[in-house]
């Protein structure tokens, strides 16, 4: 009977079916994965399923990875530690107001964190080492002894290993760790190690003052060097550029010119009058007017009495002429007196003119020799002022450079005097101790982290296990994954023939067995598909699946109930319902469909009360013939005919086609999956081409279930508080049952 597992390996040659990761080019696929990219979500119970089914695998890693740590925690030497405290100063003791060389101020973290690193480095390490001397270094140096005694622990690599620096949050206080199997050499060496940083930094200080100092006596010299050479150029200057006064004669530059500016001011004045003036005199000239009008002419001394005279003679000369004729003496001596006026009136506006027009050159003279010295002095100016600029230059650079002489010389100074002041940047807070209790091995943490680790490992290997695992073996894998409903599950039987198991339900071999197929009855009768099909096929994935013991089973049900029900054994390939009910394979399905006998002669009546079987009749050569033929169509239809229910035993589908040429005769299909044996990606297939068929599909039931695996997951099916329940209630319906139709036939 296909219950059994083991009948695989003999079953599945027969049918074509190949073992492997998938079937017809299917490969398995990772937990979840449905058809058409879809996720299905696991529940709670699905994980405890996993975790049960491969408790063994926990069980082992975690055992092993605890007893590892329990091994490593008894093996390790007993180390001791101690702790020495130092205190960071934000800044140096500031003895005197000058600035340090080193910059030892902390701003920031960044600052800390390399004082951090300095405490870390392997100067100070090694200057740890080199202190190490005598009976320290000995006690030190003698845990690490090995046995070969050529070979030399290092010291400086020793201390770097097991020397740790903790910086303490938000503030500026490091602890130095120390591990040593030798309590007192522990702290010892802690203490070491704070002194060695406090004593580096001071010497570095000193070590770069000291730098400093010959640096800024070295710079000094080149210094003054360079001043001593820009004072002997700036005196060449001097005398080559008669410079002795440079700053007086600037002054009477400056004074000579703005006299000369003044002057030219008056010069250029004085000959826009006289030009006006001389320009006023030529126009009358030329227009041979009278000069005497020009006001600067007429307003001469010289010229105002003559024309006063001048007017008083034409007057009195007028009056004589009234009184005398022109050849009259006094007219004569009047006329004489008139024409010498009129003379000396033209030699004076004459000399007036000229002494116009030589004002006008006097002017112009001038003014062209105030211009000339202007620029003269101008040019005296520029001059002086270019001699100036870079006379200045000369003597900035002069005192500039004697400025930092006069600097570097003060540093050199303030630094010499700071170098020899001890300052410390750093202070020790608490010095280390020996140590009373070793600070490893750490039992407990060790412990801990074994048990904690092991089961980590054990559930992590479990899962993995379980992610390449693509065996069929919860109702989350029939019901998301293949897309079947779960319709029952049913109980692994153990130590049972193969005739037993097949007729479980009447023999009540197995209780809780006989009580799944009384719940797989009732649930088909729940649904009106199923409750109404008179005609049901059963089949399954692969070989091996139970999918024979199923369908006897589930008709003995049905026949128990009060229903006349047959069972067609339509595995023309590899029959094996009448091993399960005791009968012959003489005759049957290929022998009604070859016409070699009628149905009522192939039939075998009365197997069990209202239970006939039509077995296969033995292995047909060319089963697809037989299943398409027009006989075993009428045969189908007859049998419909006779009883109220036809099961129909049929071969795996995903190995051969034969299920799928008897669906379209049948009212509907039932799947047989078995526990954990058949990969879901072959189960999902399998139940697609049933879908697909287009005749409905009654549901999944999950055979062979190992309670001891799965039985929590299934507590809904099986219980262990439901046992006495079982029995009773069968006791009860056993004794029905014979009073009714008498013993059972084994």
């Amino acid at each position: 009977m296909e219950n059994d597992p083991k009948e695989t390996k003999s079953t599945g040659s027969a049918y074509g079916y190949q073992g492997g990761y998938g079937y017809a080019g299917y490969s398995a696929a990772g937990y979840g994965a449905e058809e058409g990219g879809t996720v299905a979500h696991r529940t709670f119970r699905d994980y405890l399923l996993i975790l049960r089914e491969r408790i063994w695998y926990i069980v082992v890693a975690f055992l092993v990875v605890f007893s590892s740590s329990i091994l490593y925690t008894l093996s390790q030497t007993k180390e001791y530690e101690s702790v020495a405290s130092v205190q960071i100063m934000r800044r140096d003791p500031n003895i005197m107001q000058v600035q340090a060389v080193v910059d030892n101020e902390i701003r920031s973290a960044e600052d800390l964190n390399t004082q951090v690193k300095i405490l870390e480095s392997g100067a100070i390490v090694q200057k740890v080492a080199d202190r190490l001397s005598g009976d320290d270094l000995r006690r030190f140096l003698a845990p690490y002894q090995g046995e070969d005694a050529t070979a030399v622990p290092v010291p400086a690599k020793i201390l770097s290993l097991n020397r740790k620096i903790v910086p303490q949050r938000l503030s500026l206080l490091i602890q130095v760790q120390y591990r040593h199997p030798d309590p007192q050499v522990a702290a010892k060496i802690a203490n070491l190690f704070v002194d060695e940083y406090i004593t580096y930094n001071a010497r570095l200080r000193i070590d770069e003052s000291m730098k400093a100092v010959e640096e800024l006596k070295s710079r000094a010299d080149d210094q003054r060097k360079k001043v001593d050479e820009l004072s002997v150029k700036l005196q060449a200057y001097r005398e080559k550029n008669n410079l002795v006064s440079l700053d007086q004669r600037k002054d009477i530059v400056t004074e000579k010119l703005k006299a000369l500016n003044v002057y030219l001011t008056q010069s250029t004045s004085r000959l826009k009058e006289a030009e006006i003036r001389w320009k006023q005199v030529q126009e009358r000239i030329v227009a041979q007017g009278d000069l005497t009008e020009l006001p600067f002419i007429n307003s001469q001394t010289s010229i105002g009495p003559l024309l006063q005279q001048l007017a008083a003679q034409k007057i009195a000369t007028a009056q004589l002429k009234d009184r005398y004729r022109d050849k009259h003496p006094k007219m004569i001596e009047a006329a004489n007196a008139l024409a010498q006026t009129e003379a000396e009136l033209r030699r004076a506006v004459d000399s007036a003119a000229a002494a116009i027009e030589s004002e006008y050159q006097t002017a112009l003279r001038n003014e062209r020799q105030a211009s000339a010295a202007l620029r003269q002095a101008e040019a005296d100016s520029l001059e002086l002022d270019r001699y100036q600029v870079e006379y200045a230059n000369l003597e900035r650079d002069f005192k500039i450079n004697e400025q930092i002489l006069e600097n570097i010389l003060g540093r050199a100074r303030e630094t010499s005097m700071t170098s020899t002041i001890e300052t410390q940047n750093a202070r020790i807070i608490d010095k280390a101790v020996p140590a009373i209790n070793p600070s490893s091995p750490k039992v407990v943490l060790n412990l801990a982290l074994g048990f904690l680790g092991g089961l980590g490992l054990g559930l992590a290997f479990a899962f993995f296990v379980a992610m390449i695992d693509d065996r069929v073996k919860s109702s989350f894998d029939i019901e998301s994954v293949i897309g079947l409903q779960l319709m029952g599950v049913i109980p692994q039987i153990k130590k049972l023939e193969h005739a037993e198991k097949a007729q479980v339900v009447l023999n009540h071999a197995d209780r809780q067995v006989a009580e799944a197929f009384l719940t797989l009855h009732s649930a088909l009768r729940l649904k009106d598909e199923s409750k109404n099909a008179k005609c049901m096929l059963v089949t399954s994935t692969i070989p091996g699946e139970g999918k024979s013991f199923v369908t006897t089973n589930l008709a003995l049900t049905f026949a128990v109930h009060g229903e006349r029900v047959i069972i067609v054994d339509a595995d023309l390939r590899k029959p094996t319902i009448h091993k399960g009910l005791g009968i012959e394979n003489t005759k049957g399905v290929i022998d009604v469909c070859t016409d070699k006998l009628t149905l009522d002669e192939a039939i075998v009546h009365g197997v069990h009360p209202k239970v006939d079987v039509l077995p296969a009749g033995g292995r047909a050569k060319n089963p697809t013939h037989i299943l398409n033929s027009k006989q075993f169509e009428l045969m189908i239809a007859e049998l419909r005919k006779r009883y109220d229910r036809v099961f129909i035993d049929t071969p795996p589908i995903a190995a051969v086609s034969d299920s799928l040429i008897i669906l379209p005769l049948v009212d509907g299909s039932l799947f047989t999956v078995f526990f954990n044996k058949v990969r879901r990606k072959a189960a999902q297939y399998a139940a697609a081409r049933l879908l697909n068929s287009n005749v409905p599909n009654f549901g999944a039931v999950l055979n062979g279930l190992n309670l001891a695996v799965s039985g929590y997951y299934y507590a809904q099916y099986y219980d262990k508080s439901y046992k006495d329940y079982y029995i009773a209630k069968a006791s009860k319906e056993e004794q029905d049952y014979d009073r009714d139709h008498g013993p059972t036939k084994a």
